[in-house]
């Protein structure tokens, strides 16, 4: 059966590529395959998820090109050169140009700590998502699954779910309950909605 080829751009410790490794061992996610884990950050505790699970690593760092743009350009190419058909980025730290946008127009999603369009949007990543809910008082938070577009958490909404706040939360506390009960389990789901999609369009071409 054909699989959608699956990057996943990283910077950090990769918990959510753990969730959609896991998603693919157990079924979850059967329609596409993760081909590829790039990390813009050498130390990124994902590369080592990603190689103890026999997936190809890339490291391309900011600092080794001269520019944005021709970092951005490496990373295009790389994807290209790989044949992949989606772009998940889970917990991957730098802003997309519209350059890498449009080269994967509807094909790159993301992983966002909140319900869209609550506490989003630039300034709002790991942490301070949490910190602004709690400070706000709102009684339910979550997560949701989106296209990336040209707006920092502005792309369409693929799937939301909702997390209580209980008493006594800290942001440290609500982020873990908020990946366990949310992140974990709609980001594979998402996933799998749309290399399904993608192969459906395929099939359509053909």
């Amino acid at each position: 059966m054909e699989k959608v080829r699956i990057a996943v751009l990283v910077s950090g410790g990769g918990t959510n590529l753990q969730a959609l490794i896991d998603s693919e061992k157990s079924g979850v996610l059967t329609s596409g395959e993760i081909k590829l884990v790039i990390s813009d950050n050498r130390d990124a505790y994902a590369i080592k998820r990603a190689e103890n699970n026999n997936i190809e690593t890339i490291v391309l760092l900011r600092k080794d090109f001269a520019s944005r743009e021709d970092h951005e350009i490496a990373l295009v190419g790389t994807l290209i050169d790989h044949h992949i058909d989606l772009v998940v980025l889970a917990g991957f730290m730098s802003i997309l140009s519209p350059y890498f946008i449009d080269a994967f127009r509807d094909r790159i999603i993301n992983v966002h700590p909140s319900l869209i369009p609550s506490f989003c949007g630039k300034g709002f990543y790991g942490l301070k998502v949490h910190e602004a809910a709690l400070n706000y008082g709102v009684k339910v938070t979550g997560a949701t699954v989106h296209f990336v577009n040209e707006i920092p958490d502005g792309g369409r909404i693929i799937i939301q779910k909702a997390v209580d706040v209980k008493e006594g939360d800290t942001p440290e506390i609500l982020q873990r309950r908020v990946m366990e009960e949310a992140e974990w389990k709609i980001l594979p789901q998402a996933c799998q909605m749309v290399c399904g999609k993608i192969l459906e369009e395929k099939t359509d071409v053909e």
